[in-house]
Protein backbone atom coordinates (compact mmCIF):
# COMPACT_ATOMS: atom_id res chain seq x y z
CA UNK A 1 0.00 0.00 0.00
CA UNK A 2 1.38 3.37 -1.17
CA UNK A 3 1.93 5.56 2.07
CA UNK A 4 0.77 9.69 0.61
CA UNK A 5 3.23 11.77 2.19
CA UNK A 6 0.77 14.26 1.01
CA UNK A 7 -2.84 13.37 2.78
CA UNK A 8 -0.83 12.20 6.16
CA UNK A 9 0.89 15.91 6.06
CA UNK A 10 -2.86 17.52 5.86
CA UNK A 11 -4.23 15.62 7.91
CA UNK A 12 -1.81 16.30 10.97
CA UNK A 13 -1.63 19.49 9.84
CA UNK A 14 -5.43 19.48 10.26
CA UNK A 15 -5.29 17.89 13.67
CA UNK A 16 -2.38 20.83 14.69
CA UNK A 17 -5.02 23.05 13.85
CA UNK A 18 -7.59 21.90 15.71
CA UNK A 19 -4.85 21.95 18.69
CA UNK A 20 -3.53 25.56 18.40
CA UNK A 21 -0.70 24.48 16.42
CA UNK A 22 1.60 22.27 18.31
CA UNK A 23 1.16 18.90 20.21
CA UNK A 24 3.45 16.46 21.10
CA UNK A 25 4.29 14.37 18.65
CA UNK A 26 3.33 11.07 20.20
CA UNK A 27 -0.10 12.39 20.48
CA UNK A 28 0.14 13.29 16.74
CA UNK A 29 0.97 9.93 16.04
CA UNK A 30 -1.63 8.05 18.11
CA UNK A 31 -4.26 10.32 16.65
CA UNK A 32 -3.32 9.87 12.82
CA UNK A 33 -2.92 5.75 13.93
CA UNK A 34 -6.72 6.48 15.38
CA UNK A 35 -8.13 7.88 12.19
CA UNK A 36 -6.64 5.36 10.36
CA UNK A 37 -8.05 2.37 12.43
CA UNK A 38 -11.69 3.89 12.22
CA UNK A 39 -11.06 4.69 8.77
CA UNK A 40 -10.10 0.95 8.05
CA UNK A 41 -13.35 0.07 10.49
CA UNK A 42 -15.68 2.60 7.90
CA UNK A 43 -14.26 2.46 4.70
CA UNK A 44 -12.22 -0.62 3.99
CA UNK A 45 -8.89 1.64 3.22
CA UNK A 46 -6.40 3.58 5.49
CA UNK A 47 -5.90 7.50 5.27
CA UNK A 48 -2.21 7.54 5.14
CA UNK A 49 -1.70 4.31 3.61
CA UNK A 50 1.53 4.03 5.94
CA UNK A 51 2.66 0.93 7.39
CA UNK A 52 1.56 0.37 11.40
CA UNK A 53 4.17 -1.42 13.82
CA UNK A 54 3.92 -2.01 17.43
CA UNK A 55 6.53 -0.28 19.31
CA UNK A 56 7.12 0.23 23.19
CA UNK A 57 4.99 3.38 23.18
CA UNK A 58 2.24 1.91 21.75
CA UNK A 59 1.29 1.61 17.94
CA UNK A 60 2.80 4.08 15.20
CA UNK A 61 2.47 4.80 11.89
CA UNK A 62 5.93 4.01 10.42
CA UNK A 63 6.31 6.73 8.01
CA UNK A 64 5.43 9.65 10.12
CA UNK A 65 7.49 8.16 12.38
CA UNK A 66 9.89 8.42 9.61
CA UNK A 67 9.65 11.95 8.91
CA UNK A 68 9.26 13.62 13.00
CA UNK A 69 12.73 11.89 13.24
CA UNK A 70 14.19 12.99 9.94
CA UNK A 71 16.57 15.85 10.22
CA UNK A 72 16.33 17.44 6.58
CA UNK A 73 19.10 18.97 4.87
CA UNK A 74 17.78 22.91 3.75
CA UNK A 75 17.84 22.05 0.23
CA UNK A 76 16.08 18.85 -0.16
CA UNK A 77 12.48 19.55 2.72
CA UNK A 78 10.30 16.92 2.51
CA UNK A 79 6.81 17.95 2.47
CA UNK A 80 6.26 17.45 5.83
CA UNK A 81 9.42 19.27 6.51
CA UNK A 82 8.12 22.51 5.06
CA UNK A 83 5.05 22.56 6.88
CA UNK A 84 5.22 20.38 10.46
CA UNK A 85 8.45 21.17 12.91
CA UNK A 86 10.94 19.00 13.83
CA UNK A 87 10.19 18.43 17.39
CA UNK A 88 11.28 20.56 20.12
CA UNK A 89 13.27 19.72 23.12
CA UNK A 90 10.21 18.76 24.73
CA UNK A 91 8.83 16.71 22.11
CA UNK A 92 6.36 18.66 20.40
CA UNK A 93 5.94 19.80 16.68
CA UNK A 94 4.71 22.73 15.47
CA UNK A 95 2.41 23.69 12.19
CA UNK A 96 4.83 25.69 10.44
CA UNK A 97 2.79 26.15 6.93
CA UNK A 98 -0.86 25.05 6.58
CA UNK A 99 -1.07 23.10 3.42
CA UNK A 100 -4.26 23.17 1.17
CA UNK A 101 -6.67 20.58 2.31
CA UNK A 102 -7.23 19.23 -1.21
CA UNK A 103 -6.37 15.41 -0.74
CA UNK A 104 -9.04 14.45 2.52
CA UNK A 105 -12.17 13.81 1.74
CA UNK A 106 -14.84 14.88 3.81
CA UNK A 107 -15.56 10.98 5.13
CA UNK A 108 -12.05 11.11 6.33
CA UNK A 109 -12.92 15.11 7.46
CA UNK A 110 -15.81 13.50 9.64
CA UNK A 111 -13.49 10.55 11.37
CA UNK A 112 -10.68 12.66 12.18
CA UNK A 113 -13.01 14.76 13.95
CA UNK A 114 -14.71 12.00 15.63
CA UNK A 115 -11.52 10.95 16.89
CA UNK A 116 -10.50 14.39 17.61
CA UNK A 117 -13.56 14.71 19.27
CA UNK A 118 -12.83 11.43 21.78
CA UNK A 119 -9.25 11.56 22.42
CA UNK A 120 -7.90 15.64 21.73
CA UNK A 121 -8.49 16.54 25.32
CA UNK A 122 -6.22 13.76 26.26
CA UNK A 123 -2.51 13.91 27.30
CA UNK A 124 0.27 12.26 25.32
CA UNK A 125 0.24 9.57 28.55
CA UNK A 126 -3.18 9.44 28.28
CA UNK A 127 -3.67 8.39 24.96
CA UNK A 128 -0.64 6.19 25.05
CA UNK A 129 -2.15 4.01 28.03
CA UNK A 130 -5.43 4.05 25.70
CA UNK A 131 -3.61 2.33 22.46
CA UNK A 132 -2.24 -0.57 24.52
CA UNK A 133 -5.39 -1.70 25.31
CA UNK A 134 -6.03 -1.72 21.19
CA UNK A 135 -5.90 -5.89 21.18
CA UNK A 136 -3.72 -5.23 17.70
CA UNK A 137 -1.03 -3.84 19.61
CA UNK A 138 1.45 -6.14 21.16
CA UNK A 139 3.21 -5.39 24.54
CA UNK A 140 7.46 -4.92 23.79
CA UNK A 141 10.09 -3.56 25.50
CA UNK A 142 12.27 -2.64 22.48
CA UNK A 143 12.51 -2.97 18.69
CA UNK A 144 9.02 -3.09 17.10
CA UNK A 145 6.16 -6.12 15.85
CA UNK A 146 4.37 -5.04 12.54
CA UNK A 147 1.00 -4.73 12.84
CA UNK A 148 -0.89 -6.09 10.08
CA UNK A 149 -4.05 -4.99 8.44
CA UNK A 150 -6.51 -7.89 9.21
CA UNK A 151 -5.12 -7.77 12.82
CA UNK A 152 -6.42 -4.46 13.14
CA UNK A 153 -9.87 -5.70 11.26
CA UNK A 154 -10.00 -8.63 13.76
CA UNK A 155 -9.83 -6.54 16.91
CA UNK A 156 -12.47 -4.58 15.26
CA UNK A 157 -14.63 -7.65 15.08
CA UNK A 158 -14.06 -9.24 11.76
CA UNK A 159 -13.75 -12.88 11.50
CA UNK A 160 -10.23 -13.90 10.70
CA UNK A 161 -11.17 -15.15 7.27
CA UNK A 162 -13.14 -12.14 6.63
CA UNK A 163 -10.91 -9.75 7.84
CA UNK A 164 -7.73 -11.56 5.25
CA UNK A 165 -10.32 -11.42 2.39
CA UNK A 166 -10.75 -7.62 3.39
CA UNK A 167 -7.39 -6.90 4.00
CA UNK A 168 -5.99 -8.19 0.54
CA UNK A 169 -8.75 -6.73 -1.16
CA UNK A 170 -8.31 -3.31 0.43
CA UNK A 171 -4.44 -4.04 -0.92
CA UNK A 172 -4.95 -4.90 -4.29
CA UNK A 173 -7.24 -1.67 -4.29
CA UNK A 174 -4.45 0.48 -3.09
CA UNK A 175 -2.28 -1.34 -5.66
CA UNK A 176 -4.38 0.17 -8.56
CA UNK A 177 -4.68 3.46 -7.32
CA UNK A 178 -1.07 3.56 -6.86
CA UNK A 179 -0.36 2.47 -10.62
CA UNK A 180 -3.07 4.60 -11.52
CA UNK A 181 -1.61 8.02 -9.12
CA UNK A 182 -4.62 8.15 -7.43
CA UNK A 183 -4.31 8.49 -3.55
Amino acid sequence: MPFSEKKTVQMAAYLLRRRGGTMSYMKLIKLLYLIDRESLSRRGTTVSGDVFFSMKNGPVLSGVLDLINDDPEPSSLSYWASKISNPTSSREVNLISPPEMDSISEAEFEIANMIFEKFGHMSRWQIRDYTHTLPEWHSIDHGRVRIMEADILRALGKDAATAEEDALENKSINWVHAVAGVR
